[in-house]
């Protein structure tokens, strides 16, 4: 049962791949030149664990904890502190060009210790610092872990990872990310793409030009479109950019084969082409059967019990069976493979020699 649903799930991902490609909003695809996310880091301390923190080895959760402790007046000496109830930690966020100071964006939070769970935890006000070393949020709040961690008696139940949790606008903006650059105010603005490519981005700029009715747009580079702002915009540049992400095109994608050997997964696009290859496909299967028979002695006889071992080897080979596939369409390969009654991890094989036999016209990824 699972191999046919999965193999059908293969077929279905072939087959839909190989309709008419929709539009994409260029808005999808890409973002204007300095408007990006940036990532922010700091060091906290969680508390209010019920006894799954860090163990009392871990020196540095109770230094941090005396450090706090001491910052509020409280004099206390490391060895004064014994407690379960806290766990040091991580705490990443992803700031946008477009937050100001007083806005709000989520926090995740991860233990650095030895820590079991930070269910239930409490995050004290933690600066989060940039990569110019500089303070841009700060942080706190309750944890949401999303799964559970029980010890009692040596068993352990647990439910998803407790070590790792987030916390909903968590962080609070204190200062904007600089970018240096005031859209409002420039003549020529840059549209990056998130995957370059030639053709998506001649595409792009066409889209434009004919939404506009006018040579706006070219593209610079693979990755690069550039935007020429008409006089009645500037100093209005928020509805350029709305006219701008609503336009539509058809993103050309490489042809590309993602296989997760892991998982059996086989992800395929609409583009891939097989030239003409000849595929055999069986199997070998080995057993090997051990048994052992035990000969007693008759009652009061004096006799020893001996005890004999006997193995059996088994091999059975499935008949292989040569079929010749060429020019075939996605759709096409995945029904000829299903027909030779190929499993998934057995097609992830198939297609690495397709792609050694040099008659996979595509990229092939492995994950």
């Amino acid at each position: 049962m699972h191999k046919v649903l999965t193999i059908g799930i293969v077929a279905l991902v072939g087959l839909m791949s190989t309709a008419p490609a929709s539009a994409a909003r260029v808005k999808d695809i890409g973002s204007f030149y300095g408007q990006r996310e940036n990532q922010l880091v700091g060091s906290g301390l969680v508390v209010g664990l019920n006894r799954t923190g860090d163990s009392p080895r871990n020196e540095m959760a109770i230094r941090t904890l005396a450090n706090r402790l001491q910052g509020l007046g409280v004099s206390l000496q490391m060895e004064d502190i014994i407690s379960r109830n806290v766990a040091v930690v991580m705490v990443s966020a992803e700031l946008g060009t477009d937050y100001r100071a007083g806005s709000r964006i989520d926090i995740t939070v991860a233990s650095t210790g030895d820590a079991t769970s930070l269910e239930g935890g409490q995050l004290l006000l933690t600066p989060l610092y940039g990569a110019d070393g500089q303070i841009y949020a700060v942080s706190s709040g309750s944890l949401l872990v999303g799964g559970y961690a029980v010890t009692a008696g040596g068993d352990t139940q647990r439910k998803n990872h407790t070590t790792v949790g987030r916390v909903a606008n968590g962080a609070l903006v204190e200062r904007a990310v600089p970018t240096g650059i005031d859209y409002n105010i420039q003549s020529e603005v840059e549209w990056v793409l998130d995957e370059p490519d030639f053709t998506t981005a001649v595409r792009v700029a066409g889209s434009i030009n004919e939404m506009l009715e006018g040579e706006v747009a070219r593209a610079r580079d693979s990755g690069t479109v550039v935007l020429r702002v008409p006089e009645s915009f500037l100093g209005d540049f928020a509805t350029f950019a709305s006219i701008i992400e609503a336009a539509e095109v058809t993103v050309d994608t490489p042809a590309r084969v993602v296989v997760n050997e892991r998982t059996g997964t086989v992800v395929m696009g609409a583009d891939v082409k097989i030239s003409a290859v000849a595929v055999a496909h069986g199997s070998l299967t080995i057993e090997v059967q051990r048994k052992q028979d035990v000969s007693q002695p008759e009652p009061f006889s004096q006799g020893e019990t001996v005890v004999t071992s006997e193995s059996r080897i088994e091999a059975n080979e499935e008949a292989g069976e040569l079929k010749v596939i060429e020019g075939v369409t996605i759709g096409e390969l995945v029904s000829a493979l299903n027909a030779m009654g190929v499993t998934p991890r057995d097609l992830i094989t198939i297609l690495q020699s397709f792609r050694a036999a040099g008659a996979l016209h595509a990229e092939l990824v492995t994950m």
